[in-house]
Formats: C-alpha cells, structure tokens, sequence
C-alpha cells in the first residue's frame, strides 16, 4: 500500500514509518525541514516537503497514496487555538480528498475525557465538535466523512506515549521536577493516567490501517491508568529529589494544559480495541522506561 504520512519525522511518527516500511508498504512521509526530511529517508521512506498549513500539499500527497495516517499537530500550548485551527484544517483537507474512495484514513486523537467517573471506552464518543474545541474537533469532522465514502479510523492515543526520545507530558512534568526540585503530584495523587508505548502504538496504527472498519475508534492504550502519584515517585526516585503534594490548581498554573491533565483522573480502556484487531502491547511500561533514563535529560 502507498501510505502518505504527516508528522512522519516527530517521535510516534518514526516509530509508525518504520513499522509501516517493515510490513512492505510504500511510505511519503511530510518533512518541513532538512532534519526532518533526513529522518525520514534513513527510514526507509520517500519525502514530501511542506508543513501542516501547506493545505495543497497535504491534499496532493493523499490524492496519490492508497491510504493515510494523519499524525503532525502543531501542539502548540502558548496558542492551543492556532493548533486547533491548523489540526480541523488538514483533516478536513485529507478527508475531502479521500472522499468516494474507500481508502483508510488513519487520524491520532486525544484520549483525555474529563469527569467520566471510569476508564473511557472506544463507544464514548468524544465531546468535541468545531474549530473552537480541543483538536478543533477533528475526530468527529472526520468520521462524517465514513458515510461519504472514506475508511476513517480514529486512533485515540493514551496522554503519554512514552519510550528513549520522548519530549511529550512525561518529559515535561520531569524538566519540571528538576526545576522545582521536588516531583510533585496534585493532592493525594490517587488520579490516573493511561500510557502506552511508542512501538505498541505505531503497530496498532499499522493494524489499523490494514484491518479496521470504517468509523472504527482504537484506544492505543497498554496501562488503563497508572496513580499519579506513583509516576512522580518513580521520577523523584530516578532523579534524585524528593516527592510532594501540590494543589491540582497549582499544577494547572505552572504547567498549562499538561498541568490541567496531570491533575485529571483520565483513565482508559483498550479492550474493543485489542479485541477487533488481536492487538497485545508488549513494549516497557512507562515505570521502567522512567527507571531506563529515558527522562534524565
């Protein structure tokens, strides 16, 4: 299968190429720089140049692949509402594209439902509709396309997908730790998140790609939900300083949005989706990816 993919230089993005090459299929990956460009050919995979608002590019790439996997955002947290707007854009873009087609669409999604009460299931259908919302609501935008002919499959990703090069949430609440000198976790920590790694991550977007029905919602999710206080243990026993308690609001003010998710108890359910297409995570658990250094940096 020719697979054009976006975000195919950043961190689940490699490991989703590579596992994409190995399985035989063709992949055009989007580069903006020559980094990026050379990352992705040391994979094994052709380069297409642009970026997430070349809108024309990115049509023109899924125009000529047999299917898609839409993992670039811009993640921008300082103006969350320019990612939001750049994210509704490209699905928009990639889905009218693959309109009457009946090629895959795979999309990353957030997995971060608030207020639920118990670990979020691939029925719950996510809350956000319109450019305004998280993602600018791009996951519900692009299963309307299901019923106009194109096999969208959203893949929701755990909040941390962890592994040797991450820069996401856990990177970020660690470089904070080593600022504050204490790993702090909000209140009594009992809250939960869900985690997965990148190699199990990259297989279910493979497998789903392949296998999975239009209008599917996977969970990669491989720990329904580890207490967080637990993963600020395991970084204070790693680097080296003390744990404590903080107010959740404090978290939210020092740390932004990945503050307001650290304070949240967000945890999910993988089991439909191990179900539908055989999936079984066998990557490290974060707690050993954190004991491994993979966050001392």
């Amino acid at each position: 299968m020719r697979v054009f993919v976006t975000g195919a230089s950043g961190f689940i993005g490699q490991a989703v190429v590579a596992e994409l090459v190995a399985a035989g299929h063709q992949v055009t990956g989007l580069a903006r720089s020559d980094a990026a460009a050379a990352r992705i050919e040391q994979l094994g995979a052709v380069v297409r140049r642009g970026d997430l608002d070349d809108l024309p590019g990115i049509r023109t790439g899924a125009e000529k692949a047999d299917g898609v996997v839409h993992l670039a955002n811009k993640h921008d947290f300082v103006d969350l509402a320019a990612s939001n707007r750049a994210e509704r854009a490209a699905v928009e873009t990639i889905s009218q594209a693959l309109a009457g087609s009946d090629r895959p669409f795979v999309l990353a999604a957030g997995l971060v439902f608030f207020g639920l009460g118990r670990p979020a299931t691939e029925v719950d259908r996510a809350p956000y509709h319109g450019v305004d919302s998280p993602r600018g609501g791009a996951e519900n935008l692009a299963l309307e396309f299901v019923d106009r002919g194109v096999r969208v499959v959203s893949a929701r990703f755990a909040p941390t997908v962890h592994g040797e090069g991450d820069h996401g949430f856990v990177a970020v609440v660690a470089d904070a730790a080593r600022r504050r000198g204490t790993s702090v976790h909000p209140g009594d920590g009992v809250n939960r998140w869900p985690a997965v790694h990148r190699s199990d991550a990259a297989r279910l977007v493979r497998l789903g790609l392949e296998q999975a029905p239009a209008g599917s919602v996977l969970h990669a999710v491989a720990e329904e939900g580890i207490p967080v206080r637990v993963i600020a243990e395991a970084l204070a026993a790693r680097l080296g300083v003390p744990t404590g308690s903080v107010p959740a609001e404090q978290l939210a003010e020092e740390l932004g949005f990945i503050g307001a998710v650290l304070a949240a108890d967000v945890p999910a359910s993988s089991v439909a989706t191990r179900a539908l297409l055989d999936w079984a995570p066998t990557g490290p658990t974060l707690l050993e990816d954190i004991a491994a250094g993979h966050y001392d940096r």
